[in-house]
């Protein structure tokens, strides 16, 4: 990746900065030199339909996707870097934990990994309320009980920078508020959040929104000020005013 030459410019209140990156998958354009900045603190959520290049900038960010230009900078460091592997977290769609270990073998073998201590799995046990769970195998719990074991992995050690991709796809209403109260608690603390999703009621739970078509960024805004611009009683009528507007 081409690391650029304005890193020791970044000023420390930003966690992700990103400077005309270009990205082909597959022989398909899916960013022709995008431009934006996360700052640090807060839940930043990346909104838009399926398609529309969530995950691919979610990947650059943490370092795992090929670019064929452009900057992507965390933290004040090069995406991917050495350096980052402990202070950022990436939360997969797919549950990326071994399913034939219990809850708490998984997240003693995690923790080896990064060096967190047994009293930080003891945290995220109760973080991400898996305490009852701990002995049980991941393929004997439910979906939602699963999707924490993945989110629980990514807390360990307390990363500067999460970054979850759609971590509430497929929940019913009441574990996804149990989640976002989750990712409250983290913000409180001090991390800095990243949260994609293509439900837009979802938006309002976030203290920043980067809207995404087309592997484009239409807006960069907040829940109230998409509201207030647009007109729009809800975030999928702001989303399609949005749209409609750049049409126009």
């Amino acid at each position: 990746m081409n690391q650029g030459a304005h890193h020791a410019q970044d000023p420390p209140t930003l966690a992700v900065t990103v400077r005309d990156l270009r990205v082909r998958r597959g022989g398909t354009t899916v960013f022709d030199g995008i431009d934006l900045e996360i700052a640090r603190g807060g839940i930043t959520g990346l909104m838009g339909p399926s398609g529309c290049g969530k995950t691919t900038l979610m990947r650059a960010i943490v370092g795992t996707q090929r670019i064929r230009s452009g900057t992507v900078t965390v933290l004040g460091r090069e995406a991917g870097s050495a350096t980052l592997r402990r202070r950022v977290a990436y939360d997969t769609q797919a549950a990326s934990v071994y399913t034939d270990l219990t809850v708490e073998q998984n997240l003693r073998y995690f923790a080896r990994l990064i060096g967190a201590s047994r009293h930080d799995i003891e945290r995220v046990l109760d973080q991400v309320n898996l305490r009852d769970q701990a002995g049980r195998r991941v393929d004997t719990l439910s979906g939602g009980q699963a999707s924490r074991v993945s989110l629980a992995v990514a807390i360990l050690g307390r990363p500067e920078l999460i970054v979850l991709d759609e971590p509430t796809v497929g929940l019913d209403p009441l574990l996804r508020e149990e989640l976002w109260e989750v990712f409250h608690t983290l913000v409180a603390e001090g991390a800095t959040l990243i949260v994609s999703s293509h439900v837009m009621d979802e938006a309002l739970r976030c203290d920043r929104l980067l809207l995404m078509r087309d592997g484009r960024v239409i807006a960069d805004t907040t829940p109230a000020r998409l509201l207030s611009e647009t007109g729009a009683a809800d975030p999928d009528r702001a989303f399609l005013t949005l749209i409609e507007r750049k049409a126009g």
